[in-house]
Parts: C-alpha cells; sequence; structure tokens
C-alpha cells in the first residue's frame, strides 16, 4: 500500500474499495486484527460499515484482501530480481535477500504483518490464515526454483534454511534482539549460497 506520508488529502483521492483497504491496513497494523472493528475502520476511511460491507462480506473478507495484496507485493520481488538478473539465480538469491533486509527498519516498528495475523489467527480454516499458508507455500516453491536453477547441490535444504535465516532475522528485529540485523542477514545468505555452490554472477 502507499506511504502514510500526507494521508488525509491522499487518501481522498482514492476511490472507495482502496480507501477501506488502506484504512484497514493502517489499523490492523497499528492495532492488531481482533482489536480493530469494522466501525474503526469506516471512520477511519470516512466512509460507513454499509459501504464496507458493499465492498467485502465479511471482516474476514476484508483482512484477507489485505493479506492478499501483502502477499502480491512479495511476488513481485520475485519478479522484480528475476528481470533485474535475468539467467543469474545466485543473484536472485541475494536480490530477494536484500528485499527482506530493506524492509527491516519498518518491521522494527510494526512487526511483520504476516507473522503477526498468524498469531491472532489460530484457526487454519479461517480465510485469512489460508491465504497466508498459501503465500508461504507459493514463495518458498519458487525459492527452490532459484536454488534449483543456481545449481545449488540441494534445492530444498538450501531453500529451507535461507527462509529460515528470511523469516527469523524479520521476527529478530521485531523483538528487538539482534543489532545490525540486515547486515547479518545479507552475510548469512550470501555464505549459504556461496557453501552450496551457487554462481554469483
Amino acid at each position: 500500500m502507499a506511504s502514510t506520508a500526507s494521508r488525509p488529502g491522499r487518501v481522498a483521492k482514492l476511490p472507495p474499495r482502496e480507501r477501506i483497504l488502506d484504512a484497514a491496513e493502517e489499523l490492523f497494523q497499528s492495532e492488531g486484527i481482533q482489536r480493530v472493528g469494522v466501525q474503526a475502520i469506516a471512520e477511519r476511511a470516512g466512509t460507513t460499515k454499509m459501504a464496507i460491507y458493499r465492498h467485502f462480506d465479511t471482516k474476514d473478507a476484508l483482512v484477507a484482501e489485505w493479506l492478499r495484496i501483502l502477499a502480491a507485493d512479495y511476488q513481485a520481488a520475485f519478479d522484480r530480481v528475476e528481470a533485474e538478473h535475468p539467467d543469474r539465480p545466485g543473484e536472485q538469491i541475494l536480490g530477494l535477500a536484500r528485499f527482506i533486509a530493506d524492509g527491516l527498519p519498518a518491521i522494527s516498528h510494526r512487526g511483520c504483518p504476516f507473522v503477526n495475523s498468524l498469531a491472532e489467527l489460530p484457526d487454519r480454516s479461517h480465510p485469512a490464515r489460508q491465504v497466508i499458508e498459501r503465500h508461504k507455500a507459493h514463495q518458498l516453491r519458487r525459492l527452490v526454483g532459484m536454488c534449483a536453477r543456481a545449481g545449488l547441490s540441494d534445492p530444498e535444504q538450501a531453500a529451507a534454511e535461507i527462509t529460515f535465516v528470511l523469516e527469523g532475522a524479520q521476527v529478530s528485529t521485531q523483538n528487538g534482539s539482534v543489532d545490525q540485523a540486515g547486515d547479518r542477514l545479507m552475510r548469512i545468505v550470501g555464505a549459504i549460497v556461496d557453501s552450496l555452490g551457487a554462481p554469483r554472477g
């Protein structure tokens, strides 16, 4: 979603559905899914509960759509690194790590939205939780593919190790336990790529 800078003027120009999603993102990120009601979202969006229900059947559907948008942003990061480093899968892997590393400062303030949402959605049948699980599975499949194209001897193991590092860096940044997390993340992922034999160029 767009930056919160000059929010009132920016949001006023958005179509109703996007205003609702923008307000939901702000509130879910800052206060959590369970604590935020539809009325609060309506007030933040400058609309009514009835208008929200015209666009989203339920609050759960709104939460799921917000998470789909976030997931699409992460999948777009895969597309970007593949386009920026064609036929250089080792560099693509490092590009993904850089994408996560660059996003860590924001996580230190609000936390990872996927981790936060999973903590609030213990029911695995919840539509929003299913969005997260499908996104994470798809992300891992794409990473395994990159590792395979990079010629890593065990692509699934390499992808698992890199995933553990990426996810762990986000949680550690959120709880403040590790300093210089972005730099450490890049060094660790680089070492994994090198140790498993992926060419950098």
